[in-house]
């Protein structure tokens, strides 16, 4: 069987396995990102960016078109509890040359 063959089938038992109540999927508590943005006194076109997306794809999230999930839920988890850390990592990283990375 092919890698895509192999991964799939193995992502078919994980999901089978969550679905009975095993496995080692983390499922995130839903998670607001106008209270966590809020919260962090940013706005919008601010928050944006620092969750890697476009103001539209943010906004969505904002009007519960699109759904928070996996890594973006977490970000979102530690942004409402250090957002000063959050921001210094996300900027450092930013205005450092790709060099440096």
């Amino acid at each position: 069987m092919s890698t895509f063959g192999d991964d799939f089938v193995q992502s078919l038992r994980e999901a089978l396995a969550h679905a009975k109540g095993g496995g080692s999927a983390i499922v995130h508590a839903d998670i607001s990102p106008r209270e966590v943005r809020e919260a962090i006194n940013l706005t919008q076109a601010q928050m944006a960016p620092l969750v890697g997306m476009s103001l539209s794809g943010y906004r969505k999230w904002e009007q519960g078109t699109r759904r928070v999930s996996g890594p973006a839920a977490a970000l979102l988890e530690v942004m409402r509890k250090e957002p000063d850390a959050v921001r210094r990592a996300l900027l450092r990283a930013e205005n450092q040359p790709q060099d440096d990375l």
